[in-house]
């Protein structure tokens, strides 16, 4: 089972990118875009974290956490907002937030708070799975063969668990490029296989269901 973020935030580019980066992680993502779609939720029993912008339409992230705290105190929350000023932050730290982070932001910071947060609130939370005999740490992007870690690239772990959480669905090369090189991306498209063949090479033991499962084929 995936743990469960909710991402309150009015722009809708910052929202998709923020949710996209934390889907990469192993996130299950929901994103609202507005106070009345995030307050509808707040009764929901699975969400293991939730990210708040402060600044929401006619109203503020402030009001949504006394909502979110009144129906499970030791749920954690991460407040970002544009707006760096101390003030804030102590309201945020007086209602209960864990962490605040001011845009503009990195995702990538983003996502390493809340991978640090969620192992802190959850110790017992099992964060590894097994991939055909590999032992993969997610949180820490580490992965184990035997107890020993496998020295894996960013693109080259971040390929494995794009076959790990998506067994089943087809992918064309464009569509691998864009989920794990990302839309920025400029150049051949035989990165894919060169990536993968690399993997392969590190991690023999892969099941050929696991990485053609979805799929995708060399060549």
């Amino acid at each position: 089972m995936k743990r469960v973020v909710c991402v309150v935030e009015d722009e809708k580019d910052l929202n998709e990118l923020v949710k996209r980066y934390l889907e990469r992680e192993g996130y299950e993502v929901r994103s609202y875009l507005t106070y009345n779609d995030a307050f509808a939720h707040v009764e929901d029993d699975d969400v293991h974290l939730w990210v708040l912008d402060i600044m929401l339409d006619d109203k503020s992230g402030f009001e949504l956490i006394d909502h979110i705290k009144n129906k499970t105190k030791e749920i954690p929350v991460i407040f970002m907002s544009a707006r760096d000023k101390e003030f804030d932050r102590i309201i945020g730290l007086e209602k209960g937030s864990d962490d605040y982070i001011t845009k503009p932001f990195s995702p990538k910071e983003l996502v390493l708070r809340v991978n640090n947060i969620v192992r802190r609130v959850y110790k017992d939370y099992q964060t590894n799975l097994v991939v055909d005999g590999y032992e993969v740490d997610e949180l820490q992007r580490v992965v184990y063969q035997n107890g020993k870690v496998v020295d894996l690239t960013t693109k080259e772990f971040d390929l494995l668990m794009l076959f790990a959480h998506n067994r089943g669905t087809a992918f064309s090369r464009e569509q691998i490029l864009i989920k794990v090189w990302e839309a920025n991306y400029y150049g051949s498209d035989r990165v894919v296989d060169d990536t993968l063949r690399r993997l392969r090479r590190k991690l023999p033991n892969l099941s050929i269901h696991t990485i053609y499962g979805f799929g995708y084929r060399l060549g």
